[in-house]
């Protein structure tokens, strides 16, 4: 798949901006703060629907206004999708397919495939766990845009219950939601783990290809002892821990089961990266999981559009090869770079001048 054509309406530092895109590379150069990684993120929004650099909407539209708009016609080999998206900070976002309104955002869910790739990236190794579970979940969505739905449905059951055990509530109202925390839950902590089974043999490999002198290795970590891949066996760990642990729940207000609780152990040699691995190694693990995802992504017989942001200069010369290598795969490929130096030799393509919110073709 490949974006042919992206407009921007009061999006960040856009008042209006046009976009032709071709397969291949496609380089935005342009000084920090003049708008090329909004460029970035607005592909990430379609693809995610959220942004990886704010919390919520409100910085996403430009001031002045109480909407934003993001529309892309995304090509495939057998057809091309017009995709809308209006970004509103105090109502729900609206989308259109093909000009046709849809019930809801998430139904355009699937359409954009993206690997991103930058500076933040270092925060999947040594960051909270938090974005270790934003990390395998986003591959979940990425490989089938229903999961999705388990994903938001789980965090709203969370929510609720939090907020029925903040009140006391009793059992009974309890109830239901303990049913949904234990199955919905049960159902992801069982997805992400075959996931993750099919993700380390290629992180393995990408990363002893990166650096030979330990090996690495991922494990998941749950709030329930021996977790499955029998969902139903999830299921019912969670529910018994639930209930084992209401007392401690009711003090505290929080659901202390599930896999919003869960981590992913990232391991080089006999030691946790975390705490333990140079910021020379740390990279090498974060580039190799995202390169592992882009891989796995490829043998499912997808094909994403890859998006670098700002990330050459973090990386070495060996590093940068790597991912150049990788760049020239993709049928389209994003890059934004502050200066043109940071960027391999090997990488070429159409380069655009990013300046005060202008972008011009070189």
């Amino acid at each position: 798949m490949l974006i042919t054509s992206l407009n921007l309406t009061n999006y960040r530092s856009y008042t209006s901006l046009d976009l032709t895109l071709g397969p291949g590379v496609s380089i935005f150069v342009g000084k920090n703060g003049e708008g090329k990684t909004n460029i970035a993120e607005a592909i990430l929004y379609l693809t995610f629907l959220n942004s990886h650099r704010a919390n919520g909407n409100t910085p996403l539209i430009k001031l002045g206004n109480q909407s934003a708009y993001i529309r892309a016609k995304v090509k495939y080999p057998e057809r091309e999708i017009l995709v809308e998206l209006e970004i509103n900070s105090d109502k729900a976002n609206r989308a259109k397919v093909n000009q046709n309104q849809v019930r809801s955002q998430k139904e355009i869910f699937g359409i954009v495939q993206t690997i991103y790739f930058s500076p933040e990236d270092l925060d999947i190794v040594r960051g909270d766990p938090g974005e270790r579970r934003r990390f395998i979940d986003q591959l979940l969505t990425l490989r089938s845009p229903r999961i999705a739905g388990v994903i938001s449905d789980y965090e709203r059951a969370v929510r609720q219950r939090n907020s029925l055990l903040k009140t006391r509530a009793s059992i009974d109202a309890l109830g239901p939601w303990d049913k949904q925390v234990a199955e919905l839950g049960g159902e992801l902590i069982t997805l992400r783990m075959l996931a993750l089974d099919e993700l380390k043999p290629i992180f393995n490999q990408v990363y002893k290809g990166i650096s030979e002198t330990k090996p690495a290795d991922i494990v998941y970590k749950s709030s329930i002892e021996n977790p499955s891949l029998n969902q139903s066996e999830n299921n019912e760990k969670i529910m018994e821990r639930l209930i084992s642990n209401r007392g401690a729940e009711l003090e505290r207000g929080l659901t202390l089961t599930g896999p919003h609780r869960d981590d992913l152990l990232l391991i080089l040699g006999d030691h946790l990266v975390k705490g333990y691995a140079s910021h020379g190694e740390s990279w090498s693990i974060a580039l190799s999981l995202k390169l592992a995802t882009y891989n796995l992504l490829k043998s499912d017989g997808l094909s994403p559009i890859l998006i670098l942001d700002d990330v050459f200069s973090e990386l070495d010369e060996e590093r940068r090869e790597r991912l150049a290598e990788i760049a020239k795969t993709a049928e389209q490929t994003i890059i934004t770079v502050a200066v043109e130096n940071d960027l391999p030799k090997s990488i070429t393509g159409t380069r655009y001048l990013v300046r005060s919110g202008l972008v011009s073709k070189l």
